[in-house]
């Protein structure tokens, strides 16, 4: 497998700061796109009780190295809170949900996960200049989903093709133990309402 790294230039961190505080201002989120219209999936949605289907998921490691990871090897014999965003670096999963999760990630360990991961249809460049832009460290693993093959296998895509932003994945945090579904916070394609990590931490 060939490494490759990734770095996020000191400006750029700013200017995506700067760009997502205005678009928050103006209220060009993605959740207003989203929530006016019905989510489109290609399948019923994974339910509670259920075992994940396995996938194929990258990220880049602490080293700058892309990687590879099935689903099955992240979640056996794990407890692991899974959330995703319908789009990286979009207002209302950069400015709430991802960070929610970093500010509350040494709270789920001290619960009992293990591993809290965020998941979008995005690449797994993307994927790691938004952890780095917000600040993720070691607390949250970004997975991408480039294809959104194992989004479409838990029946949460989302077609925002009409919008320019072709598929994406609802909005959801699931916690999972051993590969089953514990806890499934599905939202209404990219509405902010039952899946921060307060509200996992209240199910725990």
């Amino acid at each position: 497998m060939a490494h490759v790294a990734w770095r996020v230039t000191s400006t750029f961190v700013p200017h995506v700061r700067r760009s997502l505080r205005a678009s928050a201002t103006s209220g060009r989120s993605l959740a207003l796109w989203t929530t006016r219209r019905t989510a489109m999936a290609s399948g019923k949605p994974i339910e509670v009780g259920q075992r994940l289907p396995d996938g194929k998921l990258s990220y880049f490691d602490s080293e700058g190295n892309m990687q590879e990871v099935s689903v099955k090897d992240l979640t056996q014999g794990k407890k692991v809170v899974l959330f995703a965003v319908p789009g990286a670096f979009t207002p209302t999963c950069s400015l709430k949900h991802l960070p929610g999760f970093v500010d509350k990630a040494d709270e789920l360990a001290a619960k009992g996960v293990d591993k809290v991961c965020c998941v979008a249809v995005n690449d797994p460049f993307v994927m790691d200049a938004w952890g780095k832009s917000i600040g993720v460290e070691n607390k949250v693993t970004m997975l991408a989903d480039g294809s959104a093959i194992w989004t479409k296998a838990l029946g949460v895509d989302l077609d925002l093709t009409d919008k320019g932003l072709g598929i994406r994945s609802r909005r959801y945090a699931m916690l999972v133990d051993d590969g089953v579904v514990k806890l499934l916070n599905l939202e209404e394609g990219g509405a902010f309402t039952v899946s921060s990590a307060e509200e996992i931490l209240s199910a725990l």
